[in-house]
């Protein structure tokens, strides 16, 4: 089953993720749903609470192909093969820094330059409820982090500089206007 996807605005983007305790059918077939709604959606990455959700499940999907058409390999240590679901995600270490563009299901449209962390390690679970203990780099890096985000309730728009949230305003307050209309439509 497809989910919407929750736009800015909509509360539920703001909740904190729970821990999952057992992985569930139930916690699989949220895995498979989010993994059909972010590729209906283009994307590379989603949390739990960008379908209304919230439990702490992000799914990703790299790519190995540059918009260019260049091949990259995915980095990290140890190999991860995609698409990836990560149970109870946290990151336990990040080093250096970088600042890129960076969109997000939830702010369509919206691309803006975010600086994070350029490698991090990160601990997990999959889906049979097997322990990993990753480190990686570049785009994953950046969308673990991303994902991360979301569920601890935080946005790409407090990741935003205030100049940028001042160049955006009015479309940001658009959003944020149809999020809490989705809202309101979900809840009646």
């Amino acid at each position: 089953m497809k989910y919407d996807i929750t736009i800015y605005g909509n509360p539920a983007l703001r909740k904190k993720c729970r821990k999952i305790k057992t992985i569930t059918a139930e916690v699989r077939q949220l895995a498979v749903d989010m993994l059909e709604t972010m590729y209906a959606g283009n994307g590379i990455g989603l949390a739990a609470q960008q379908v209304g959700r919230t439990e702490a499940l992000v799914v990703l999907d790299i790519p190995l192909m540059t918009g260019s058409g260049e091949v990259r390999p995915v980095e990290s240590e140890p190999a991860v093969k995609m698409p990836v679901v990560l149970i109870n995600p946290v990151i336990v270490e990040s080093e250096g820094s970088a600042t890129c563009e960076e969109g997000c299901l939830s702010f369509p449209g919206f691309y803006v330059p975010v600086k994070r962390a350029e490698t991090v390690r990160a601990t997990f679970l999959d889906l049979d409820g097997v322990a990993h203990d990753i480190r990686v780099n570049g785009l994953f890096a950046r969308a673990i982090q991303h994902e991360l985000d979301h569920l601890n309730g935080k946005l790409l728009v407090d990741r935003m500089a205030a100049e940028r949230k001042l160049e955006l305003a009015d479309d940001l307050k658009r959003l944020r206007e149809s999020g809490l209309q989705q809202a309101e439509a979900t809840a009646s």
